[in-house]
């Protein structure tokens, strides 16, 4: 299993609105993120400083990729602009900072 981080930022006052859509998130969401080998996918929010780290488990970064070809994932990061920073405007998906893993305990 493969462990993945990452960052990403709230715009100001839509931490509720961000909440809100992922409780819960669309049944063909959840299907697609399964069938795509997502596992153990948690989101936290630091308040101080507007930021979501999250934090998900694939089995395949291929299978991964195909995920961002379905026209649920498009729609669901549509969605998310409405919540999210983009790094450039008119992106389609948030800005995603990518972590890198510096320590791990089982």
């Amino acid at each position: 299993m493969i462990r993945k981080a990452f960052l990403m930022e709230v715009k100001p006052g839509k931490i509720n609105e961000y909440v809100k859509s992922h409780n819960p998130i669309p049944d063909d969401l959840r299907r697609a993120m399964k069938a795509h080998g997502l596992h153990n996918y948690s989101i936290f929010y630091h308040k101080k400083t507007n930021q979501l780290f999250g934090y998900v488990e694939i089995e395949d970064e291929g299978k991964l990729k195909k995920m961002a070809e379905l026209e649920v994932c498009k729609k669901w990061w549509l969605q998310m602009t409405n919540f999210l920073v983009s790094a450039r405007p008119g992106d389609l998906k948030a800005k995603e900072e990518e972590m890198q893993e510096v320590f791990f305990m089982a």
